[in-house]
């Protein structure tokens, strides 16, 4: 990931709605929650305010959405949150990845395995 796609990302992140609406779609993995159901899970968040953090959210390319019937399904893109990490960790402890250990054993999760190799 380069440098400017990451600003765009940590940029979208650094605002907590938007933070709240990703974790939420993490937790709710590759198939993803209804706009409606966001914005229920966030105290029933008004559909203009909703719509905009969504919006913002997926020009940055965290998240997705696609149409089921007449709903509006909402997920992560696992690919582009993995990409935010490695750009941060890129460089990890200048050769001594030993150091890094802890995040490592921190983002081993026991989550479906292909959301955490997906690059």
């Amino acid at each position: 990931m380069e440098e400017q796609h990451a600003l765009v990302g940590f940029a979208a992140l650094s605002q907590e709605t938007r933070l709240r609406i990703v974790r939420l779609l993490v937790k709710a993995g590759p198939e993803g929650m209804a706009a409606g159901a966001i914005g229920e899970a966030l105290g029933g968040a008004s559909t203009s305010r909703l719509s905009f953090h969504l919006t913002h959210l997926e020009h940055a390319g965290l998240i997705r959405s696609r149409r089921e019937g007449r709903f509006i399904i909402y997920s992560a893109v696992f690919a582009t949150l993995a990409g935010l990490i490695a750009f941060l960790m890129r460089d990890c402890c200048d050769g001594h990845p030993d150091i890094c250990a802890p995040v490592a054993a921190a983002l081993d999760c026991a989550c479906d395995p292909t959301l955490t190799r997906e690059a």
